[in-house]
């Protein structure tokens, strides 16, 4: 497991190959880290009915969104101490560390007697979730080239969706098949070994990132990683890219929090941050974690309720597919606007229906439709956009740490949804909580209209370059954000 030099030997035959190819093996094996992340937050959804039970773990409502939320408590104290340990060890050494957390907390959640340990391992759990969501999407920019990197990082959304629909099927088939049987919850858990595994595996064969390489002054490395993955031409010309911008960078103080103060540093943080938070916050993972208690309570039975939610799962797949064949077509503002406007919309429309249709025999398939349209929007125009404008808006040399930020602010919204649906369902309703998260919607698309720049066809240092040139100079801007 240790740096690039030690892999020699074995990627000196891919090396021989197609770089486009083993940009896809690359793409492939890390993206694992993403599948993971999607099955462990999709599999309370059919779990938690069972694990809830008197003779299992005996949750109340609290402790019931107390299990539901504590991997993304996890996840956000994964998301900055990632950031930073990526910078100072590597972007692929962290992700084989983070393979043997998820091997190993996933066992203590399949094994956990009693609801204290099975949250103590869901955030243990949320440690390598939160470390992958930071770790993945910069490794993956900062292997692929400019042209492809939408579709490259987006693909770990795609894995994200995967995991979570996997999740729905095996927890619809597990439940009502052994439904009735003792610890059933145990065997949906279990499932999510075995993608650890191959993603320890996979990576072990996988180069570190050349950007971070070339930050260590490692250049004939980054230039070996290069020649693996670009043609030799663009590989010696994107190596000088590299050293140019190292060098500028170095011109100034070693890279730490205050540099914060520099306002167009701020900026890129704080879009970041903003577009990460309001994506939870309009309510994405009520659905996802939570979709077969809504469904449940519209009037569907648990295991019909549990075969239902595989639709919310096979729309978001659907859709995030759609949504990276768009990437390279149309703006990353045009397409979050787009999302915004339609998740804003549908939230709106499920409030008013629940109040119309209260008591009628067609609201569980009134509500089953709109939450896949939610889906459809969400995860087709905002889910794939999320993570790379975060991965995009981040200074090169502050981007773990940056990536950390905005990460842990999303992982607290979604810890916050997470905790407190159950407990909005109870004080204002269904209708009064999916009016709270339009609202949220609102905030997203005045801020993507207003301050969201565009990054499409960029690469990383061409992105930071504008933003320096032009926030050190304008400051009246910068002062909506800082």
């Amino acid at each position: 497991m240790g740096n690039v030099s030690s892999n020699d030997v074995r990627l000196d035959h891919i090396k021989k190959k197609n770089p486009k190819k083993f940009l896809k093996l690359i793409t492939t094996v890390s993206t694992f880290g993403g599948l993971l992340f999607g099955y462990d937050t999709g599999v309370m959804n059919g779990s938690l009915p069972f694990m809830a039970k008197p003779d299992q773990l005996n949750l109340n409502a609290f402790t019931e969104g107390l299990v539901a939320s504590s991997l993304t408590l996890g996840a956000a104290f994964g998301a900055i101490l990632g950031g930073q340990f990526s910078d100072r060890k590597g972007r692929r050494n962290l992700i084989l560390y983070l393979a043997i957390i998820f091997l190993f907390a996933t066992l203590g959640c399949v094994t956990a007697p009693n609801a204290t340990v099975m949250i103590i391992f869901r955030f243990i759990l949320g440690i390598a979730v939160g470390g992958s969501s930071v770790i993945i999407p910069s490794y993956l920019a900062e292997m692929s080239p400019s042209e492809h990197r939408g579709r490259m990082v987006t693909r770990n959304e795609l894995m994200i969706v995967t995991g979570q629909f996997l999740a729905y099927v095996f927890n619809a088939i597990i439940g009502n098949v052994f439904g009735d049987t003792g610890h059933v919850w145990r065997y949906m858990l279990v499932v999510a070994t075995l993608p650890a595994v191959a993603l320890w595996f996979g990576v072990a064969v996988l180069p570190e990132s050349p950007r971070w390489l070339a930050s260590k002054g490692r250049m004939a490395e980054a230039l070996k990683v290069l020649r693996m993955i670009r043609n030799e031409d663009i590989a010696q010309q994107e190596l000088h890219e590299i050293k140019v911008h190292i060098q500028e960078s170095q011109k100034v103080e070693k890279a730490t929090l205050k540099e914060l103060r520099v306002p167009w540093v701020r900026y890129m943080v704080a879009i970041g941050v903003v577009v990460g938070s309001v994506a939870q916050l309009v309510g994405i993972n009520s659905i996802m974690y939570y979709g077969t208690q809504i469904l449940e309570n519209s009037g569907f039975g648990t295991k019909t309720a549990l075969i239902a939610n595989v639709a919310n799962g096979l729309i978001a797949v659907i859709a995030v597919i759609v949504g990276m064949s768009l990437l390279n077509k149309v703006n990353r503002r045009t397409m979050l606007l787009t999302g915004f406007i339609g998740v804003t919309a549908v939230l709106i429309a499920i409030g008013i229906t629940n109040i119309l249709l209260t008591g009628s025999p067609i609201l569980p398939f009134v509500v089953l439709t709109l939450t896949v349209t939610y889906l459809a929007f969400f995860q087709g125009f905002i889910g794939p956009l999320g993570w790379l404008v975060i991965a995009e808006i981040a200074p090169v040399r502050l981007r773990g740490v940056s990536m950390g930020i905005a990460t842990f602010s999303q992982w607290i919204c979604n810890f916050l949804v997470g905790l407190l649906f159950p407990t909005l369902l109870s004080i204002i309703g269904l209708s009064g909580t999916f009016f709270l998260f339009a609202a949220f919607g609102f905030i997203g698309i005045l801020f993507v209209a207003k301050n969201l720049p565009e990054t499409r066809g960029l690469t990383l240092e061409q992105i930071e370059d504008e933003f320096r040139d032009k926030y050190d100079v304008n400051q009246s801007k910068v002062s909506k954000i800082g």
